[in-house]
């Protein structure tokens, strides 16, 4: 029987992955921005890859509806649409209020985690660290999720939830007053949590997601 060998259990991502993270990351943070067209030389300039992996990476992403693929040209970033907010949105409230009921009857189980990562957005705001907060409040919600035991739900809710941060939801965030209302709505989802009515946990889960829509919504 044989066995892995040190370099390959602490080797790092494969080629195909790094040019992924790359140019997912400069998507969702609008590096490139909606209705840019780049080259897959481009891409594997700033990946420091070669050209296979990076076409790796391209129908990865065309698979997650962030660039469409033109032979020869190279990969269009789709531009954000008002109907692409509306939609995920739509979708990602669906997704978080089901999560919500599921886990309702086992509501006792997730709270000291949700009691958590609403310690550490508090601490992150306290501190001006808008990038600790946002992923706190990302982690409260998908703890939710994930709880109510459907993998495809949870992988899905991880995809809207990047489409939302191109969408702007970083620039949202960086405004006055935005880290207060949130710390608020979560903290009256956990009050919910914590009584005997679940229709109270449902609305205050359904009206956290509204809220971002609208303001999601002004941005555009």
């Amino acid at each position: 029987m044989t066995h892995p060998t040190a370099s390959a259990r602490t080797a790092g991502p494969s080629a195909a992955e790094r040019a992924y993270r790359h140019l997912k990351r400069a998507i969702l943070e609008q590096v490139y921005p909606g209705g840019q067209l780049i080259s897959e030389g481009e891409i594997a300039e700033a990946a420091g890859v070669s050209r296979t992996p990076v076409r790796e990476a391209l129908l990865r992403l065309e698979a997650e509806g962030l660039v469409a693929l033109y032979p020869k040209r190279g990969a269009l970033i789709r531009p954000v649409s008002t109907r692409e907010i509306t939609d995920v949105i739509e979708a990602r409230r669906l997704v978080e209020l089901h999560a919500a009921e599921r886990v309702w009857p086992r509501r006792a189980e997730i709270r000291a985690d949700l009691a958590r990562w609403l310690d550490e957005m508090r601490q992150a705001h306290a501190a001006g660290d808008v990038t600790a907060l946002m992923a706190a409040d990302r982690a409260f919600h998908a703890t939710v999720v994930e709880a109510a035991g459907n993998e495809i739900l949870a992988e899905l809710y991880q995809r809207l939830r990047d489409r939302q941060l191109r969408m702007g939801e970083a620039s949202f965030r960086l405004s006055p007053g935005w880290a207060d209302v949130v710390l608020a709505e979560h903290a009256g989802q956990l009050a919910a949590l914590d009584g005997d009515d679940m229709q109270a946990w449902l609305d205050a889960v359904g009206a956290h997601v509204d809220n971002a829509a609208t303001v999601l919504r002004t941005l555009r």
